[in-house]
């Protein structure tokens, strides 16, 4: 992520602001271990720092008043890692000279703190916030043992829609028997949201490149259907554990139109079974990041 753009140094007014929002909130709050005996309230400099995917360093001079101006994703990630409703991070982005974000959900991608808060408390299931294009804006490690890191994806690609026609690899996760009522649904999901946000709308923007790059699209685009579901049983096709059924339950946010979504597997089934295998692969994974040499640091 850019650290900053180029510009006067943020201001005391932000640090202040920056400060006071870190004190408030607990290890418990954002998914953290509460670890040994702290001198200071709320969370560590370097614990939101690695939140919002940042320098320790970096965030240490912001909150001393004396860096370059955050860039606009920056002060993003910042919001998302300090749990900040949407008044707060629009004063966030104010305080730091940026104008703020857009409200509404063509463009908003700020997750609300009540949402984040229920997706903390699900550690051990797969679980995500999507905004209405299908979307992941947050994963539990879960669920990124499930399907893959989907937030790291960029531009289009970061549409399941989008991908879906576009990268036939990303059907390989899902059984066969499933692929045709998942197409439809999502070719049905964006002209749903299409006609909801309207001409120049990023909903309008994936519907002319898949329009442009896929035939399969536009056959299925032709129908004009309206309302089709997928069903709440997923069949995955895991390339490590096998097949595994999941049940999807969704909330809605209405406020910023996302979508939590959390897939669950009956007690004592063979998926549950499968599920706990595939935490423990992760956890694996994770502490080879973080062990292997030269590694990542904090993000």
């Amino acid at each position: 992520m850019d650290p900053a753009t180029p510009a006067t140094p943020a201001s005391a007014s932000l640090a202040d602001f920056l400060r006071s929002r870190r004190e408030l909130l607990t290890p418990m709050e954002v998914g953290l271990p509460p670890g040994r005996r702290r001198r200071t309230p709320g969370l560590r400099r370097e614990e939101v720092a690695a939140l919002a995917s940042m320098s320790p360093d970096y965030y240490g001079r912001l909150e001393r008043g004396d860096a370059d101006r955050p860039s606009a994703a920056l002060l993003g990630a910042l919001a998302q890692a300090l749990r900040l409703d949407r008044d707060e991070r629009d004063h966030l982005f104010r305080l730091a000279g940026q104008a703020a974000p857009t409200r509404g959900a063509d463009g908003g991608e700020h997750v609300g703190p009540g949402m984040l808060r229920i997706l903390d408390h699900l550690r051990d299931a797969p679980a995500e916030i999507v905004t209405e294009l299908g979307e992941s804006l947050v994963q539990t490690p879960l669920a990124v043992a499930l399907t893959g890191d989907l937030v790291a994806l960029t531009g289009p690609m970061r549409s399941i829609g989008y991908r879906w026609f576009m990268d036939p690899a990303v059907r390989e996760l899902y059984d066969e028997r499933d692929h045709e009522l998942l197409g439809r649904s999502f070719a049905s999901g964006l002209r749903e949201v299409l006609g909801r946000r309207g001409p120049g709308s990023r909903a309008a923007r994936y519907a002319e490149l898949l329009l442009e790059g896929s035939a399969e699209f536009r056959e299925v685009w032709d129908r004009r259907e309206i309302g089709v579901r997928p069903a709440d049983m997923k069949r995955f096709r895991h390339p490590q554990v096998g097949p595994i059924e999941l049940r999807c339950q969704t909330l809605l946010d209405p406020e910023e139109s996302h979508l939590l979504l959390v897939y669950t597997a009956a007690p004592g089934s063979g998926s549950r079974e499968k599920l706990e295998l595939l935490e423990v692969l992760g956890d694996e994974r994770a502490e080879q990041v973080v062990t292997a040499p030269g590694g990542p640091t904090a993000r």
